[in-house]
């Protein structure tokens, strides 16, 4: 039999009754679930972090789907827990987690994984693989856990409830569990009915009003995917209807409330300001004429009713969202993988990316930062050109980039959406942020992408 043994001690900058409480928070394991798993928690006791409870994973390796139940022990209550494989891919897996006092109001957090892997002499020859994911697992939780924490200790903020609409997207999906291990109860807006949730259906014209009395926040981040498929006359107009109707209907409904929530995130892009060269763009530069500023100056004008009623309203202009879980990134990963990634077109255009991680905690700081309304690029501070991102990208995943694809083969394959999307010049600058006193967890592209890919 052979066993894997993996340990990680780190110090957390935050007490043990914190650092405690953070792990029995909803939404705890999937903050704690790197981005390039494929993990989806399929059930999970309703009673949370005690005795027995058990949580049900449905766990995606390639083409196979795997079922994963894990049983919570709680031998240390306030010190730690343990979690032990019921059903699964090992032949045993038990994951331990002990938090001890240090000085100065730190936690030491110590970890352990012992596993054997299945099938025998045949599964030990994989052994070296599986330490290997282990090791990158601990190093990515230990990271977020110290960052997530020193957070919740710089701004204790009073716990809110957050309505978030496009709660299933890119960006909702990762933002949820940061907002409730922050201590916030989030409040999740979807077509179909969720737990806990406001049932909303934008396309009808009808919202009711009395389900969103009361909320502190509301983060809008709802809309079709820009790049899902090719822009064609009717691809437009979903594309417009999905986000200028709905914010409307969304504004107009706040506005109306008795208890309307103190502020209002309602989503943009970068893509307000066109193909622009290597100008400098802070959020005072003026929106293009082509479609994507246009749909973008409409989208966020259609808040004004939630505005004109005295809610704050904070438009987080995204750029180019990275993470492994899906978008950009995701799309890149194979051809880059397989050693066939290369520039785009001509490579000298700008590309304004931002880490997810940053992305969540900018639209934590517009929440908690009173003084912070209208635009507000969500950018790192250093835009990169695409022959410069293309580059590091292959030197952290160790491939070549020598095949270029050229601009025309762009045009051919997306049309419209290639010059707008993967041809266009933008370095945003986040001036909104930087001067707001918003420190970037990821500011350099090496850094963050080696984060986010666990290298």
């Amino acid at each position: 039999m052979t066993e894997i043994l993996v340990e990680r001690t780190s110090i957390l900058p935050a007490p043990i009754a914190a650092a405690w409480a953070w792990h029995t928070r909803e939404g705890a394991f999937e903050r704690l679930t790197p981005p390039w798993e494929r993990v989806e928690v399929i059930a999970r006791d309703p009673r949370g972090l005690v005795d027995g409870a058990e949580v049900s994973l449905r766990v995606r390796v390639g083409p196979l789907s795997l079922t994963w139940v894990a049983r919570h022990s709680v031998p240390h209550p306030g010190r730690g827990f343990d979690d032990t494989q019921v059903r699964g891919p090992f032949a045993s897996f038990h994951h331990a987690r002990r938090l001890e006092s240090a000085s100065a109001g730190e936690t030491i957090l110590s970890e352990s994984i012992r596993a054997v892997p299945p099938l025998g002499p045949l599964g030990a020859l994989g052994a070296p693989g599986i330490r290997s994911v282990l090791e990158r697992m601990l190093r990515w939780r230990h990271d977020i856990l110290h960052e997530d924490l020193g957070l919740l200790m710089a701004t204790p903020a009073a716990p809110m409830r957050i309505a978030i609409t496009g709660a299933t997207g890119l960006v909702g999906r990762a933002l949820a569990p940061f907002l409730t291990t922050q201590g916030h109860t989030v409040v999740p807006v979807s077509r179909r009915a969720l737990p806990g949730g406001i049932r909303w259906d934008p396309s009808s014209g009808d919202l009711d009003a009395a389900a969103w009395e009361g909320l502190d926040a509301v983060i809008h981040l709802a809309g079709e995917s820009i790049a899902g498929e090719r822009w064609s006359a009717e691809r437009k107009r979903a594309l417009r209807d999905s986000r200028t109707g709905p914010t409307a209907l969304l504004a107009r409904t706040l506005a109306t409330l008795e208890r309307p929530p103190r502020v209002l995130l309602s989503a943009s892009a970068v893509g307000i300001y066109g193909d622009r060269g290597d100008a400098l763009l802070d959020e005072d530069a003026s929106p293009a004429g082509d479609f994507l500023g246009e749909l973008a100056r409409d989208w966020e004008a259609a808040a004004e009713p939630a505005r004109a009623a005295g809610i704050r309203v904070v438009h987080p202009r995204f750029g180019l969202i990275l993470t492994p879980a899906g978008g950009v990134l995701d799309r890149m990963l194979t051809p880059f993988r397989l050693g066939v990634g290369g520039r785009l077109g001509s490579g000298t255009q700008w590309m304004s990316w931002v880490a997810i991680d940053d992305v969540l905690g900018a639209l934590h700081h517009a929440l908690v930062t009173d003084g912070i309304t209208g635009p507000m690029n969500v950018v790192a501070p250093d835009a990169v050109r695409n022959t410069e991102f293309t580059a590091t990208l292959g030197a952290v995943l160790s491939r070549p980039t020598i095949l270029p694809v050229p601009a025309i083969a762009l045009r051919a394959v997306f049309g419209e959406m290639a010059d707008a999307l993967l041809l266009a010049s933008q370095r945003a600058e986040p001036s909104v942020l930087t001067a707001t006193g918003y420190s970037f967890r990821y500011p350099e592209l090496d850094v963050a992408l080696r984060h986010l890919l666990g290298r």
